[in-house]
């Protein structure tokens, strides 16, 4: 009995640090990650030519601007001689290397790699570079989701002639954490339109996952909720993202995004209208009209951040309902089936590009919005206890905060006895014709 007892705490221990906020899995998304692969495609003693490749593997989070910053540690002082399709953004002490000539590009131990901005000169492009740093979800834009750049690796004076991986990866980007990278089968590169394979020498993948409470400590987005059968608006939970105001901006005073002095370069923390719930972003879910084969539901996207436009934003939510979709109005949408089976209860929706792709910051303009027709499910479907609003939402791959089950807008009172009353006389009207019908028989 004893060891069945311990063999149980270990194993609640192990799922516990498993589905820790920490740890960054997602259910809705169970194979999300960023992978860092290294190729390296050329060896000779002190001189190695490395691609190195960025790929998100995400279904819904995208890495915005201002990108992606990748760094990692050397471990015998290498320095990088030269660099195409991507740059350190410091060049260090390379003093060592006077009396040769030609500097490297990098010497410090652990240097900072940035991708080229859009634009760059052709002779320093290579394939999937030049984003500015930006990673675009594989749901969204399935041809962008991928950064790379190609580098010439040497030995400082006294370092060792062979290759080796470096340690301590980090993206540079909130909420991502890193391993260190493992040996993993050489790629196969085309050539030739397909008719040629090549391969790397040898290849090493780091993988880095998503925790939003690393991200950041308070929630980023919430949610609201409205009904045509209900008179009041279910407003966001009250200190949603936190309840300090002194970063907040009243009516009146915002000022505008350009005169804000900031880096372009740096991500730039929320400075947000002044509300009850002081969140960046709300999202308001209005039961519209109900149908007799059909419902509809208005979707609506607010910027309460004064300081950012959300590039590429999206939004994913978590309805039973959804699996019966009828048509979307002005956004994209793909439904999501994590676990590959008859699960059809998640979809992602995102902006149609060059319309409403970009969600503006706070302002009159700065929201955007959509419909949707979902088809009545007569075995599950009801407007009762909530059921026509959605269990999660997600902004940008973030969790928004939900009202309390127990606030959702409700049928009123005279719903539910209208109903209980239509059911009663229907039984009556039933009976009345059974018994006529028999009455008629005798006669």
């Amino acid at each position: 009995m004893g060891a069945m007892l311990n063999l149980l705490l270990v194993v609640t221990v192990i799922l516990c640090s498993i589905l820790s906020p920490t740890h960054g899995y997602d259910p809705l998304d169970p194979f999300g990650k960023i992978i860092i692969k290294w190729d390296l495609l050329l060896s000779s003693p002190g001189q190695h030519h490395v691609q190195v490749t960025l790929e998100n593997m995400q279904e819904y989070r995208h890495v915005e601007k201002p990108g992606w910053k990748l760094s990692w540690h050397w471990l015998n002082q290498e320095v990088i001689w030269d660099m195409k399709g991507a740059e350190t953004t410091e060049q260090g002490n390379c003093s060592a290397f006077a009396s040769s000539g030609n500097l490297p590009h990098c010497c410090l131990e652990r240097p900072t790699i940035v991708d080229l901005l859009p634009g760059a000169s052709l002779n320093v492009q290579v394939a999937n570079c030049c984003r500015g740093g930006v990673l675009t979800s594989m749901s969204q834009d399935h041809a962008n989701h991928v950064s790379a750049f190609h580098m010439t690796v040497g030995s400082s004076p006294d370092g060792p002639e062979e290759f080796n991986m470096p340690s301590n990866f980090d993206i540079g980007v909130p909420g991502y954490s890193c391993d260190n990278a493992t040996s993993v089968a050489p790629t196969k590169f085309s050539t030739d339109k397909g008719r040629r394979k090549t391969q790397a020498l040898a290849t090493w993948e780091a993988v880095c996952v998503y925790s939003q409470f690393r991200s950041s400590p308070s929630p980023k987005c919430c949610v609201s909720l409205s009904a045509f059968y209900y008179q009041n608006i279910v407003p966001c939970p009250t200190c949603s993202c936190g309840c300090s105001s002194s970063h907040c901006v009243k009516d009146g005073e915002l000022p505008p995004y350009l005169e804000q002095k900031h880096d372009p370069d740096e991500e730039v923390s929320p400075v947000v209208k002044c509300s009850d719930h002081m969140c960046p972003i709300r999202i308001h879910w209005h039961v519209k009209v109900n149908y007799r084969e059909y419902w509809r539901v208005k979707i609506t996207a607010t910027n309460f951040n004064t300081m950012k436009n959300y590039t590429n934003w999206n939004l994913v939510v978590l309805h039973p309902n959804l699996k019966s979709v009828q048509q979307v109005f002005s956004f994209n949408y793909k439904s999501l089936t994590p676990y590959q089976n008859s699960i059809n209860d998640t979809g992602m929706f995102w902006g149609v590009q060059f319309y409403n792709d970009v969600l503006l910051q706070e302002g009159k303009i700065g929201n955007v919005q959509t419909e949707l027709l979902l088809k009545k499910d007569m075995g599950n479907f009801t407007f009762r206890e909530g059921w026509a609003f959605p269990r999660r939402i997600l902004f940008n791959g973030d969790e928004c905060v939900m009202p309390s089950p127990d606030d959702f807008p409700r049928l009123p009172k005279s719903a539910h006895s209208s109903s209980s009353s239509s059911a009663v006389i229907s039984s009556v009207s039933v009976v009345f014709c059974f018994l006529l019908h028999h009455l008629l028989l005798l006669v």
